[in-house]
Formats: C-alpha cells, sequence, structure tokens
C-alpha cells in the first residue's frame, strides 16, 4: 500500500511514484476512471462511521486549542463533519464521475496544407500539489477531480485534520491499489511543513501547487516556489444594494450571504448600500443580522440610520478585513459610482454581488467589476465547484491566468497540439494558399 497513510519516503520519492501513476491515469479509459469514483464513494459512504470517528478525534483536539484562543473558530467550524457531511462527499465525487471526459477533446482542427492537419487537443496536467487548512472534504473532492482528469495529487492538509484526512486518503488508496496496483501513487498525502517545503522544490515532479489559505499564505507560496501556482486566496466579498433593489430579494440575500455558512470564502464581509434606500433597509437589514447573530460594523452614516448602540464603529481595517465570521461591515454610498471604486480598493476579485431592478445600474456594475464571479440579484455563496455544476472544486482562483473561479476539472487540464502529416517537411511548406483568380 502506498505510503501516503504511513509516510516513510522522501517527498521526492512519493512525488516519482505519483508522476508514473499520472501517465497511466492519463491512458485510463473514461469508463475505468469512473469505476475508480465510483468505487471511492460507495467506500466513504461504508466507512462512514470510521471518518467521523476520526474527525470526533481530530474535534476534541482542536476544541482545547479554540479554548485557549490557539485556533480561529472559524477554522475550527470547517474542520467539523457530520453523517450528512460524509453523505455529501460521496455525492460530490459522484458527480464529478457522471461529468463529461476533460481528456481528449479536440478544441480546433486546421489544415495547414495537403494533408497537414493540426489538432488542438486536451490532456492532464501532470501531478498536482494542494495544500489546504481543516476542511477535510478537500480530500474526496479534489481527489475525484484530478483522477478524473488523469491527475495524480499531493494533498497537504493541516494537523488539526490528521486523523479525518488518512482515513479519506487512505479511502483513495485502497480503491486505487485495488483496481490496479501501479495507480497507488495517484494519491497521496503529506503530513508536515518539512513536506511543504520540500514539494515546492520539485518543479521537475510537479506541474501545478494549489495553495488554499490566506491572500499572505498565497503569496509566500509563490514566492517560494518555481512551480507555477493557482492561487486560492482571500475572500473579502461584497454585496452592493442599489436605489433600485427589491428590499425584500435584497434581505434574503444578505442574510444568505453572510449567515448560511460565514466560515467560507464566498461569505459576504462588507455590505454597501445606496443613500436612497438606506434609510428604509439599513434599520432592518441591522435588526435581521442581530438576530442571527452577526456583529454588526458600520460607517457614520450607517450608525446614525441603525439607531442602535450595537452597531460598531467601523475603521478602515475592517473594509480590508476577510472576517470568516457572523461579523459584517456596513457602509452607505452614494451611488454605484461609489460602490464600484470601494470595491476596486478593497476587494479581492473573488465575488462581487449587486442587488438591483435597474437593468442599466447592472449592466455597469456588471461589467465595471474586476472578479472572478460578479452576480445580479444572487447570494455570493453561489460562488462554488458544485453549484456551478463542476461537481467539485479544486479551489477558487482569483488569478486571471489558466483558471478563474472555481476550478473544476477544465482547471486541471492542458491541451496539446497533434499534427498529422504524410511525409511533409518544412522546406517545401509554403502553407494553405488563397486559390489564384
Amino acid at each position: 500500500m502506498n505510503v501516503a497513510v504511513e509516510h516513510m519516503d522522501s517527498v521526492a520519492d512519493i512525488a516519482m511514484r505519483a508522476r508514473k501513476s499520472s501517465r497511466i491515469l492519463a491512458k485510463l479509459p473514461t469508463e475505468a476512471r469512473n469505476t475508480i469514483l465510483l468505487n471511492t464513494a460507495g467506500c466513504i459512504e461504508e466507512q462512514a462511521q470510521e471518518i467521523l470517528a476520526a474527525n470526533a478525534l481530530d474535534c476534541d483536539k482542536a476544541q482545547v486549542e479554540v479554548e485557549e484562543g490557539r485556533m480561529a473558530s472559524s477554522l475550527f467550524d470547517r474542520l467539523q463533519t457530520s453523517e450528512k457531511g460524509v453523505a455529501d462527499m460521496a455525492a460530490k465525487v459522484r458527480a464529478v464521475a457522471s461529468l463529461p471526459d476533460p481528456i481528449g477533446r479536440t478544441l480546433a482542427v486546421s489544415e495547414l496544407d495537403n494533408d497537414l492537419m493540426l489538432h488542438k487537443v486536451t490532456c492532464p496536467l501532470g501531478v498536482i500539489g494542494v495544500i489546504f487548512e481543516s476542511r477535510p472534504d478537500v480530500v474526496p473532492q479534489v481527489g475525484a477531480l484530478c483522477l478524473k482528469s488523469g491527475n495524480s495529487v499531493l494533498l497537504k492538509g493541516g494537523r488539526e485534520a490528521a486523523n479525518t484526512n488518512k482515513v479519506l486518503a487512505g479511502i483513495w488508496i485502497r480503491i486505487l491499489t485495488k483496481f490496479d496496483e501501479k495507480l497507488s501513487g495517484s494519491v497521496n498525502l503529506l503530513h508536515t511543513r518539512e513536506d511543504v517545503a520540500e514539494m515546492l522544490k520539485l518543479d521537475g515532479l510537479i506541474d501545478l501547487i494549489v495553495p488554499r489559505g490566506s491572500k499572505e499564505f498565497v503569496n509566500y507560496i509563490a514566492m517560494h516556489s518555481s512551480i507555477p501556482v493557482l492561487g486560492h486566496g482571500e475572500g473579502i466579498c461584497h454585496v452592493y444594494v442599489d436605489v433600485a433593489a427589491d428590499l425584500d430579494k435584497a434581505m434574503k440575500i444578505v442574510l444568505d450571504a453572510k449567515t448560511n455558512y460565514p466560515a467560507a470564502c464566498n461569505a459576504a464581509e462588507t455590505l454597501l448600500v445606496h443613500h436612497g434606500i438606506a434609510s428604509r433597509f439599513v434599520p432592518q437589514i441591522v435588526e435581521k443580522l442581530k438576530a442571527a447573530g452577526v456583529e454588526v460594523r458600520g460607517c457614520a452614516r450607517t450608525r446614525e440610520l441603525a439607531q442602535s448602540a450595537s452597531v460598531i464603529e467601523a475603521t478602515e481595517s475592517d473594509w480590508r478585513t476577510e472576517y470568516s465570521d457572523l461579523i459584517i461591515s456596513v457602509k452607505v454610498v452614494d451611488d454605484v459610482g461609489e460602490a464600484i471604486a470601494h470595491i476596486e480598493q478593497y476587494g479581492s476579485q473573488h465575488t462581487e454581488a449587486i442587488v438591483t431592478e435597474d437593468q442599466a445600474t447592472a449592466a455597469e456594475f456588471m461589467e465595471s467589476i474586476d472578479a472572478a464571479g460578479v452576480y445580479l440579484n444572487a447570494s455570493t455563496r453561489f460562488a462554488d465547484g458544485f453549484r456551478y455544476g463542476f461537481g467539485a472544486e479544486v479551489g477558487i482562483s482569483t488569478s486571471k491566468l489558466h483558471a478563474r473561479g472555481p476550478v473544476g476539472l477544465d482547471g486541471l487540464t492542458t491541451y496539446k497540439y497533434k499534427l498529422y502529416g504524410d511525409g511533409h517537411t518544412v522546406a517545401n511548406f509554403r502553407g494553405k494558399q488563397a486559390p489564384i483568380e
């Protein structure tokens, strides 16, 4: 069985095995890769109690750290799973299996000369390194996406989820080994910071690094590796409620964006409200947010309109903060232009939303905002690979190169050019010529 569980070999050894496995994966028929995924989903369900027991061990240790102030409550929230959580893990693996095969798709065909055909065809990246914190559901999600797209993966989760990750990685390895011993290196679990440091040096063996965490963490990884990095950075997401908004819609969207899962990177951190409806909307939304347990921090106009001493004065740092918690900052703005300017200054190019019934204002916002996701009359929580129909996601990229937004199967493929000739040589090549009239 692969050493991803017992960690005996060097990271370079593990990466070399992953490289060999990736070459086999890349040539597996679609049905074979889907069979591996479906068998894994079934095994996750069968081992639900073992997964939950491991997670309970992790949570017990983490709870002590939260109480001692050594772990953020948002990190603890992401760590916890449940029977429903395990069922969701299996469901997302099955969802990936049901998607079309991303490998071997012909993107374009060009006839360069008579009987000289150039095909642009999708293919796997090879070996992916994913570094993440806390959330154990990353292991089945990322594993499914990588295997479906013909890639091997090295996973490094946070120490807080060590027991849960070990069980989940072990399921992948068991299914892969049973299917073909040569595929046992397709999914690997790293364990220490030293492992990460070694992985970042393996530019000849690893094709892409996906760090999931804060902006500072992503930047650190990019600065310490020559391997391409697909950054899953911070999510400072905004909801702008326009003067032409349907206020009932706005209430639902703001509450969902903030309270549905506040620890997520696609949760709203700042609410911007047009001054024209602020006197009606601000008192109501503050009351509803407070009732939902949300701490509200507001600008001077917000605090005046809210008529609540419990609204804390917002500082400059609040506009730059990803709370990942039941906290929101609120600012009253003069118009959509000021909302856009605020987002340009403080946003993280993750996901931004406008609530309005005015199509011209909506178009201005949607075209002006530079972010991976820009939404009209919808919660920022929709920024998710599963909700986008990708089955799952490796992460959400705020980069503009290679892949942007939720990264699914397409983000884990590249392409190659296949040229089919019949004795063609460059010496005699003139290209396709237009007919001479």
